[in-house]
């Protein structure tokens, strides 16, 4: 099996850089397109076949090292409760707002609820045996809370960081059901096939480090923790963190994602922690052309080439125009470096 991506997220010696995409089954690919003419994302999150046809055509088209599977942040929130459409952005029927609205959140379990994901994670373990590494995925409890409190996407979550604000008492309670349900969402999905797990914390830049320490950290880092008695590479990823990264350091996770707004060498250093790094190309590089692309994909990689472990990855996920050809070229030169 190509084990690159496994053997980098232990900082092991490597011959060269493993590369996965995050989105990287996506609208970019037309092959994924196609799947979307006829299906709704709702119902494909939910149709194994499909599932694994589309998390299956990144390493088809592109080669990358990794797959991860398709899902969404929002899935286990049926685990306790919610109701949720994509319109075509998420939409939460009956946001968290209030204590009495905390205590009408069940703690379901996982496998039982949403048994299409550890479906989909077995299909896909199973086609890839001998190939390269699964990824699995959650939300962080916060960044899943987020969501459940403002009742759709925002720019600034206000409805979110006011209830942390006002009443830090229930948004603790309601983030330790989340941190319950997660914890469970996770370990099912390493029993399932898992080789990876990585944690996506999108909206942990909207808090100061105070607030981080208080409302985000000690949940990520508990989840991570119970990650640690499994046989899977953490990794973790704070998007617009880079003023939270002397605290990121404390999650203990093995690998830390890093997004376009910090070079990976400041980041190494100011983590100062054992640990792998992934990035950490602007996306919206990939909507140049190929010598801007091959120029700054070799800045990211030559920031990395003394560090013990890296994973090329993107500072985001793949934009949904992005030129597939980009997103290939991108691949083949990362593959081609050498340290």
């Amino acid at each position: 099996m190509n084990d690159l991506f496994l053997r980098a997220c232990k900082r092991q010696p490597v011959e060269r850089t493993p590369i996965w995409l995050m989105r990287q089954a996506g609208r970019c690919l037309p092959e994924y397109r196609k799947v979307r003419e006829g299906i709704d994302f709702t119902t494909l999150c939910r149709t194994p076949d499909k599932a694994v046809e589309v998390s299956l055509q990144p390493l088809e088209r592109l080669g990358v090292d990794a797959v991860i599977f398709f899902s969404d942040i929002l899935v286990p929130a049926e685990a306790m409760g919610f109701k949720i459409d994509f319109v075509p952005g998420p939409v939460v029927e009956s946001p968290v707002r209030c204590s009495a609205d905390v205590d009408k959140v069940r703690v379901g379990n996982p496998e039982e609820e949403v048994p299409f994901v550890y479906e989909i994670l077995r299909n896909l373990r199973s086609e890839l045996e001998g190939r390269v590494p699964l990824i699995g995925f959650a939300a962080s409890p916060f960044t899943l809370a987020a969501y459940l409190i403002e009742g759709q996407g925002s720019r600034v979550f206000e409805k979110t960081k006011g209830l942390l604000a006002e009443d830090p008492q229930t948004a603790h309670r309601f983030l330790e059901k989340v941190t319950q349900v997660t914890e469970s969402y996770l370990v099912a999905q390493v029993k399932a096939g898992a080789q990876a797990i990585q944690l996506f914390d999108t909206w942990a830049g909207l808090l100061n480090r105070e607030e981080y320490r208080e409302f985000v950290l000690p949940y990520a880092t508990r989840i991570l923790d119970r990650l640690k008695q499994e046989d899977v590479a953490r990794i973790y990823f704070a998007l617009n963190g880079a003023h939270l990264m002397k605290d990121v350091r404390e999650c203990g996770a093995d690998v830390i994602g890093v997004d376009w707004r910090t070079d990976l060498s400041t980041a190494y250093r100011v983590l100062d922690t054992p640990c792998a790094l992934q990035g950490n190309l602007d996306p919206c590089v990939l909507m140049a052309g190929p010598e801007v692309i091959e120029r700054r994909a070799l800045e990211v990689l030559r920031q990395a080439k003394d560090l013990p472990g890296h994973i090329f990855n993107l500072g985001h996920g793949v934009l949904p125009t992005t030129p597939v050809e980009h997103v290939e070229a991108l691949v083949r030169i990362v593959q081609a470096y050498r340290r």
